[in-house]
């Protein structure tokens, strides 16, 4: 049976604090009850978390911006790794988002691991499109560049 909650927090999948959602009885009850995440949906506790929900999405709006001069500045910024490679031309070991985080800071960009898609390692030399989300709205790509050393 779904019961109607207000999110007092925000969860990641249901939505942000002043959200009223559906969830399954027990979900609310052992979970979001427990952890002070949602309360039950009455008009005191509305209009209690309406101001903080209000100042939590003008936030977002700032994170958003923020991420969009972000994400300008990956325009004209490209990541070159040097790589030991065999006389063939082939690397040695591969490139992972641990190197690009580093080629990055070195570069005064600051990222989290989370923030960089790579679906599996660099294992060859070339030019790589590597996605980068600076925000849940706001995606960019960065140009990776393997050389050898």
């Amino acid at each position: 049976m779904a019961v109607e909650v207000l999110l007092m927090d925000a969860v990641p999948g249901l939505g942000i604090e002043g959200d009223v959602v559906r969830v399954a009885e027990g979900y609310a009850r052992n979970y979001l009850f427990p952890n002070g995440l949602a309360s039950e949906v009455t008009e005191g506790k509305k209009r209690q978390i309406e101001k903080k929900r209000i100042e939590r999405l003008e936030l977002m709006r700032k994170d958003q911006m923020a991420a969009e001069e972000l994400a300008k500045k990956f325009e004209s910024i490209s990541c070159t790794i040097a790589v030991k490679t065999s006389e063939g031309g082939k690397m040695f070991g591969s490139v992972g988002v641990a190197q690009v985080i580093e080629k990055l800071a070195e570069q005064g960009v600051t990222l989290e691991r989370g923030q960089i898609k790579l679906d599996s390692p660099l294992h060859e030399l070339g030019v790589f499109d590597v996605t980068v989300t600076l925000h849940p709205e706001v995606k960019t790509v960065l140009k990776v560049w393997i050389v050898e050393e």
